[in-house]
């Protein structure tokens, strides 16, 4: 088993899709890859280095099994640039380099696929789509790209999309007063604050993104709903303060607090103006999205 396949082998549980564990696999002998006499180095050449660093990130990755993983690998190296637009990708390569069966690589291009990450022909075979067909708004993309060399432009893009996607559905969901959502809201603050005091960033953190979804929910407009995804995204990934959201502070849960309260009471101006200080607790945020004008 070569080292660079080792971490992500060993750390391996059985996938959640239902493709075998690691110990169920059909282990076969790969023929030598058609590729192999083409001119130019293979895709994997020059990335071990990358390959190592991708690893360590993706060691806690959620608790994926080898489909998971392989996707997690590979798709991080397409966004980070190391397997670069057109470039093959040749199945029986991936399988030798990573020591997984047909089954997990075939798999694994597919959910590239789906995300626009590959596309595979017939008498072409799979290679890397440019940037310009990336669904960019795919939960993984963005995480992906905010660990890659891309980090500042996705946390500047994300920031971006928050501005117009949540002090909106704060003002829309002012209007529905659904007791139990509102009531689930209010637990998420309680939840908050006493993290807060614990120091347990990881339960403020999972809280405040349970808080945003509801949010949106609560919005009752069905297109922000399927936008959700981007702000939990924004939650999960990490580096410097864009929002109030991206670490446990006073400031912060006040301003949920605030926003909890202008829904309750039915003030559609003061949620979507309680969620725009929100998204403004760091003063660097101003040097990334400029809040807009009141009228």
């Amino acid at each position: 088993m070569s080292p660079l396949a080792h971490p992500m082998m060993t750390a391996a549980r059985p996938a959640e899709s239902g493709l075998a564990g690691p110990g169920d696999l059909d282990r076969y002998p790969y023929a030598e890859s058609p590729g192999a006499g083409r001119v130019g180095p293979p895709p994997w050449d020059g990335a071990d280095v990358e390959l190592g660093r991708v690893g360590r990130r993706a060691a806690g990755n959620r608790g994926r099994g080898l489909h998971g993983q392989l996707v997690q690998q590979l798709g991080q190296m397409i966004v980070s640039g190391d397997l670069g637009a057109d470039r093959p990708l040749v199945p029986e390569e991936i399988g030798q380099r990573f020591e997984v069966s047909r089954t997990v690589v075939r798999e694994s291009l597919r959910v590239l696929e789906a995300k626009g990450l590959v596309s595979a022909r017939p008498n072409v075979g799979t290679r890397v789509r440019p940037v310009s067909d990336w669904n960019l708004l795919d939960p993984d993309i963005i995480e992906w790209r905010a660990f890659g060399p891309q980090r500042d432009d996705q946390r500047r893009e994300l920031s971006e999309l928050r501005w117009t996607i949540e002090p909106l559905a704060a003002r829309l969901a002012a209007g529905h007063g659904r007791e139990d959502v509102q009531q689930r809201l209010g637990d998420m603050i309680e939840i908050m604050g006493h993290a807060l005091t614990q120091g347990d960033g990881i339960t403020f953190s999972r809280a405040d993104a349970e808080f945003h979804s509801l949010l949106i929910q609560l919005a009752s407009n069905r297109m922000l709903e399927h936008l959700s995804g981007i702000v939990s995204a924004a939650l999960q990934v990490s580096g410097g303060p864009v929002a109030g959201c991206d670490r446990p502070t006073e400031a912060s849960l006040a301003h949920h607090a605030r926003i909890a309260d202008a829904l309750a009471t039915g003030d559609a101006h003061a949620a979507e103006s309680a969620m725009r200080q929100l998204l403004t607790v760091h003063p660097e945020v101003e040097r990334v999205v400029p809040a807009p004008r009141e009228h």
